[in-house]
């Protein structure tokens, strides 16, 4: 597309372009910039993208309409942000009884800590387990019984909860 096929491409799209995109924002500059943003992407394609069989106004549509969406989403997200809206909600602490079973289940060897997870965390039958981790449904259950029985001594000491020392 030569530059004056673009301009007259220009003078009779804009126009229906600027509309539409004004239906969609509700902001007349706001839908003049984002479709002037587009035909400002579309010069810089003007080779592959205005070329051919292609649909140079619907290709400019679509961009300006992304980039409406974009700002629109920034903008809403600076207005959370300014607001005190999108602050992290406050996570209550760990209970001692948590603790105690994360760091215990630390101490196991990781194919029985995964076994232990996913069938008694995820409710995972042995089978899925079995399934999901490629090995046969009789070592899933060695697993869980060599998991379980390893969980128990360290959950049973007399220590408050495992250390990295007491895995051992």
């Amino acid at each position: 597309m030569t530059e004056d096929e673009f301009d007259l491409f220009y003078t009779a799209a804009y126009p229906r372009l600027v509309g539409q995109l004004y239906a969609l924002t509700g902001d007349y500059a706001e839908a003049q910039d984002v479709v002037q943003e587009a035909f400002v992407r579309a010069w810089d394609r003007r080779s592959s993208v205005l070329a051919g069989d292609q649909a140079p106004e619907a290709w400019i549509r679509t961009v300006a309409h992304r980039l409406a969406m974009s700002r629109w989403r920034r903008a809403r997200r600076w207005w959370e942000l300014v607001r005190g809206e999108s602050a992290p909600l406050p996570v209550p602490e760990p209970s001692p009884d948590h603790v105690v079973l994360v760091a215990a289940l630390r101490c196991l060897p990781e194919v029985q800590r995964n076994a232990i997870v996913l069938h008694h965390l995820c409710d995972l039958s042995v089978e899925q387990i079995a399934a999901e981790t490629g090995v046969a449904v009789g070592t899933v259950k060695a697993r869980l019984s060599r998991g379980r029985s390893s969980l128990a001594a360290h959950l049973v000491s007399e220590e408050p909860h495992p250390t990295e020392e007491a895995c051992v």
